[in-house]
């Protein structure tokens, strides 16, 4: 591991006090909206050796950047969001209620917040624009690579304060970490290991990338109309993935509710989601094997 690395702190001290406060979220403080943009990247190389002539990259912010003496940007903020998320996942209450308002932990009067959309996830560019299964494979090297350029070209920053992430967007700050290892002065990683994805992680990922291409509707991605079979089966994966069992256990306590609850998820769910943009998603972590220096 880089020397820095082994040296950085990984996280302010008053954020540790995140999952503390995360219990007792409320409803956000009256926020200023956030703004929005796109940064479009020409003939972007991914690391299968395709490219992509147009590369969205959709990005919301709050606050300004402040520098020091040297030109360095010293209250930037990026936050990563989760497969088959969006970075309107930290507009919810259990992270804005707590981290964006007046005197809290990310409060956006003192910094510089940045919310990205992926590769492959929101307004960014993905499958479902209309390349379908000819969009360009991508992976988590990629997702970073392109979010480092956007900070650099397109909205100029040249250093982060933090780099916090949930779910994929935490295994993506351990990649900032390898690959950029100077750019940041701390990360956050929430839900997940510096670890190659195996064990019950990998196997879920190959049964929602199996129920894709097996149904029949998938058309090897060619589709017109979604693959509903695929999207339930992907569904059902997500839910139980996703959930803890002692706590859905607790939520879901008879049959009925059970049944009840599962059909509300799978019938929203399949609602929002294209089956490409899901099944390049979870391909994207497949092959994620950190540095054993980690």
């Amino acid at each position: 591991m880089h020397k820095r690395m082994r040296t950085m702190k990984f996280a302010f001290p008053a954020l540790l006090l995140f999952f503390a406060a995360a219990l007792s979220a409320q409803q956000p403080s009256q926020l200023p909206a956030p703004k929005e943009g796109d940064y479009v990247p020409r003939n972007f190389h991914f690391k299968s050796g395709e490219t992509l002539p147009e590369l969205r990259m959709h990005y919301a912010t709050f606050g300004t950047p402040a520098r020091d003496a040297s030109g360095r940007v010293t209250n930037a903020v990026l936050l990563l969001h989760g497969t088959s998320g969006t970075g309107s996942q930290f507009l919810a209450p259990q992270f804005a209620g707590v981290l964006f308002g007046p005197g809290q932990l990310l409060d956006v009067a003192h910094y510089y917040v940045i919310l990205v959309d992926n590769i492959g996830h929101g307004k960014s560019s993905k499958p479902s624009d209309g390349r379908r299964a000819h969009f360009p494979q991508y992976d988590y090297d990629d997702m970073v690579a392109s979010q480092h350029e956007l900070l650099e070209e397109g909205l100029g920053i040249n250093h982060l304060r933090l780099i916090l992430g949930t779910s994929m967007g935490c295994m993506h700050s351990w990649v900032w970490g390898e690959t950029y290892p100077d750019f940041m002065d701390a990360l956050m990683p929430l839900a997940c290991q510096p670890v190659e994805i195996a064990g019950r992680n990998r196997i879920w990922r190959k049964l929602v990338m199996d129920g894709i291409r097996d149904d029949p509707d998938w058309k090897n991605g060619d589709y017109t109309a979604q693959p509903r079979t695929a999207l339930e089966i992907v569904a059902g994966t997500f839910y139980v993935a996703a959930g803890a069992p002692l706590q859905m256990q607790k939520n879901l306590p008879t049959r009925d509710a059970a049944d009840s609850a599962t059909l509300d998820f799978v019938k929203r769910f399949s609602a929002d989601h294209d089956a490409n943009d899901l099944l390049y998603a979870v391909n994207a972590s497949r092959n994620y094997n950190p540095s054993p220096q980690l």
